[in-house]
């Protein structure tokens, strides 16, 4: 009998490994074939939790990122005339340490401004670079989502604490807002999905959009409204189901408050007119308000082409409107409120466990005291106890049962007061300079430059931008370069010489996502929720670093936490990880000022026991007892049946595990209701701010051109190849290579123009030439430009190229939401006119 021996894999035929997209906020996770540093084959992860192997067609050329001569390899300092030297690492970390220091010294730590903190995918290094916010005593931050979700977030806030998310696989009627999910995704599975609510002759898509978009395209009703009209729209729909009678009563006498205000003020409005206002036939709005009432269920997603509209937060609390009047919430295809691993915005929430705890009160006064009074002593034994084997399993064993002693009545105030010092929930109200609104710590980009570029004695000395690209991606760029040019110091830690870096005082080259541990927070589902923790799929390239030990070597350098603190703290951890929790957690504790700083204290402490190369895995230990503290039964229903500590620990153990992902969460449709942040644990549905900002628009009629400027201009419109800047090289794409600008036919036969035509494009700001496209979908009087292009990258011959129109040369700043401060991006952020 002959035996069959399978050959031993080739090495020169590369290695698969699983990671996740970095393109959009979904994260579908991948299987990437990698052969000599680079992305060979990309496929979807059929083992991961969430997308289950499905993936559209952008993350398919990932090697463009992670390879090319967009890539920088040596810290890079800037000289007086404008150019850039390279510089060793010791030298970046020293001067930029001293520089901050020297700033915090003169001006207050308050005055040091941080951007950024990982875009799509890379949020593990912009939670270490938390940490350095709080050693210099930072107070204000910002980044893309204040660009977008903050308008949103507060209102989420006002009416039941959090962020919801629908039920989109299952619901009967979907409704799209200013959200393309066909091209922008955000829901899980997007295209398969759209299809099958599409093909379901028992099921309703609706679309809110002012162009025929791919997803408007198979959608059953599209209301096409006139650009930045959607606050009348949706007013009108919401007007509808009240005056109709086609509200749920009963579900709102039980679960909400307000209702009656909310109601007779959307009695008042005149749907005739309103229609007639947003451009969209008055029954058409009324059949949509009628499918949406009358489903047994809906879901509601709305995105950044109302986000980034005039009325932006207006706009989201009506939204909400079309499912809290008729009781979309806590059901199979309705909205939801959802577990975090840990929120990006919003209030750290812990949910009771359906287990009572037994002699809590008494549990809790005695471990607490403990932690504070005992805490030095206690970190000093457990040290000691280090240094000898026997000692050393004596110490274990003792922390173990004070951890089952005390943990699970100790563990919320604990991990409260760290999740709300690291998410800067109790942060200033305003700006220093303009007073502008703050919400969850971040400051309305419209108003950065506008804290800088003044006497003010509180203005801004210094800024930390960390994988963010602001000068590309903020309105009217050539301010925010004025605004980067009278700052101090500036510092930018990115993987490419991007915009922003180009006008830094230092650049300091990261590692790219896939060569180093990273994570995306974005954890938005329900009921099953997902993590991933992605493992690098090569070493750093030489001369780079990974994020975690750029900030922990400035920390380091400020010499803000004592050093005996850090070995007391790792000789813990070498004893085992229930020693170190105690030690760890009773340091916090007895030094409550130590919470900002808890990620580099993972790194540098219980980092260094975890395999080689998994040290920034630290901080994901922290995240995940912090989710089992918030969601105890979730996580236990998701398979973490252990009580206390130790089920904190058996997610930990798994995320490390489990390349593809981990369920961290599994909750029932009624659990949403936990997740109210109210004490009475019903919706406010009255938001009395808001209420009278829709009776001032009663009195406005939308208007956004001039007889100068007869054209509402769009940017930032996602298409098949359009994606974050994080991917330079314009070779990715395979259609549309330039970015066209997007007309109307109607307006094209009118002036002239045809497909490839090259025009010229002014608006109040600036003026750009590009190529048209004559596109059907557009409304007379509407154009739009797509993201992601105007990015300088190599030619391959010693010079530059930059393909397509940077969008943010010709927005205004000055066109914002009246609340937050969002720009007007994706409807009528400008008015413009445009030539041949």
């Amino acid at each position: 009998m002959t035996t069959r021996h399978t050959p031993p894999p080739d090495p020169s035929a590369g290695s698969w490994g699983k990671t996740a997209c970095i393109l959009c906020e979904c994260n579908c996770g991948l299987e990437v074939l990698v052969k000599d540093r680079e992305l060979v084959k990309i496929r979807g992860d059929k083992d991961h939790p969430g997308s289950a192997g499905y993936t559209c067609e952008k993350p398919l050329r990932l090697d463009k990122y992670q390879n090319g001569a967009h890539r920088i390899d040596t810290p890079m300092r800037r000289r007086p005339d404008g150019t850039y030297e390279a510089i060793d690492w010791d030298t970046a970390l020293d001067e930029i340490a001293a520089k901050l220091a020297n700033i915090k010294a003169r001006h207050g730590g308050d005055t040091i401004f941080f951007y950024g903190g990982g875009g799509q995918g890379n949020h593990l290094g912009g939670a270490y670079g938390r940490a350095l916010f709080h050693a210099v005593g930072a107070q204000y931050m910002s980044s893309a989502l204040a660009q977008e979700k903050t308008g949103e977030g507060w209102v989420d806030s006002l009416l039941y604490g959090n962020h919801t998310t629908g039920d989109f696989e299952n619901t009967e009627v979907a409704v799209f807002i200013g959200k393309n999910p066909w091209q922008s995704h955000g829901v899980a599975r997007a295209r398969p999905v759209l299809r099958e609510i599409s093909r379901d002759p028992t099921r309703t898509m609706i679309v809110i959009d002012p162009r025929r978009s791919e997803t408007a395209e198979i959608a059953d009703i599209h209301l096409q409204v006139k650009p930045g009209t959607d606050a009348w729209c949706v007013s009108a729909l919401a007007a509808t189901i009240t005056q109709e009678g086609l509200t749920n009563n009963p579900w709102l006498d039980e679960h909400t408050t307000g209702a009656d205000d909310v109601i007779a003020q959307l009695n008042d409005i005149d749907i005739e007119d309103y229609s007639r206002r947003c451009g969209v036939p008055e029954e058409l709005i009324r059949i949509a308000a009628r499918r949406i009432a009358t489903a047994e269920s809906a879901a509601v997603y709305e995105d950044l082409g109302v986000q980034m509209s005039p009325n932006s937060t207006l706009v989201s609390y009506l939204n909400k409107m079309l499912w809290m009047l008729t009781g979309n919430f806590a059901k199979p295809g309705g909205m939801h409120i959802h577990s975090w691993m840990f929120p990006i915005m919003g209030r750290w929430h812990p949910i009771p466990t359906d287990e009572p705890i037994r002699a809590k009160a008494l549990r809790r006064l005695v471990g607490t005291a403990a932690m504070q009074s005992g805490a030095t002593p206690l970190r000093k034994a457990v040290a000691a106890a280090s240094r000898i084997r026997i000692t050393r399993t004596v110490a274990a064993a003792t922390s173990d049962a004070a951890l089952t002693a005390f943990f699970p009545a100790v563990a919320v105030p604990v991990a409260r007061h760290i999740a709300n010092v690291l998410s800067v929930a109790d942060g200033p109200a305003t700006t220093p300079v303009t007073q502008a609104r703050i919400f969850s710590g971040h400051i309305p980009c419209n108003s950065i430059t506008e804290e800088i570029l003044t006497d003010h004695p509180r203005r801004f000395r210094a800024m930390w931008i960390d994988s963010s690209n602001p000068v590309h991606s903020l309105s009217q760029s050539q301010r925010f370069r004025e605004a980067m040019a009278e700052l101090e110091l500036s510092v930018v830690v990115d993987v490419a010489m991007t915009e922003t870096a180009r006008c830094a005082s230092y650049v300091l080259p990261a590692s790219s996502q896939f060569e180093k541990y990273e994570a995306a927070l974005f954890t938005l589902h329900f009921p099953h929720n997902a993590f991933q923790l992605r493992a690098p799929l090569m070493k750093p390239l030489a001369g780079t670093r990974p994020e975690p030990e750029i900030y922990a070597g400035i920390i380091d350098r400020l010499g803000v936490v004592d050093g005996t603190l850090i070995a007391d703290l790792t000789a813990a951890a070498q004893v085992s990880r229930g020693a170190f929790a105690l030690a760890f957690f009773s340091a916090i504790k007895n030094r409550p000022q130590l919470a900002g700083l808890v990620p580099y204290l993972l790194y540098r402490t219980l980092g260094t026991t975890l395999p080689e190369g998994q040290q920034s895995a630290a901080l994901i230990w922290g995240l995940a007892h912090l989710c089992a503290i918030a969601q105890p039964d979730g996580v236990a229903r998701a398979g973490y049946k252990a009580s206390g500590f130790g089920q904190g620990e058996a997610l930990f153990e798994d995320i490390l595990a489990r390349k593809e992902g981990v369920t961290f969460t599994d909750d029932r449709y009624e659990d949403a209701w936990k997740y109210i942040q109210h004490p009475d644990g019903k919706i406010h549905i009255a938001i009395p701010e808001l209420l009278a900002e829709l009776d001032r628009i009663d009195r406005v009629e939308p208007s956004y051109t001039s007889d100068e400027f007869p054209f509402v201009m769009s940017v930032g419109e996602r298409r098949s190849f359009t994606a974050n800047v994080i991917i330079r090289n314009p070779e990715w794409r395979r259609r549309d290579a330039e970015g066209a600008l997007r007309i109307s036919t109607a307006d094209a036969e009118e002036l002239g123009i045809g497909n490839g035509a090259q025009v010229r494009v002014t608006t109040e700001s600036g003026s750009a030439q590009t190529v048209a496209e004559v596109f059907d979908g557009m409304q007379r009087g509407h154009i739009s430009l797509p993201n992601g292009f105007g990015v300088r990258y190599p030619d391959g011959q010693g010079g530059e190229s930059e393909t397509g129109v940077a969008p943010n040369n010709l927005t205004s700043l000055s066109r914002r939401d009246r609340f937050f401060g969002t720009p007007w991006h994706k409807t009528c952020q400008h008015v413009s006119r445009w030539f041949k």
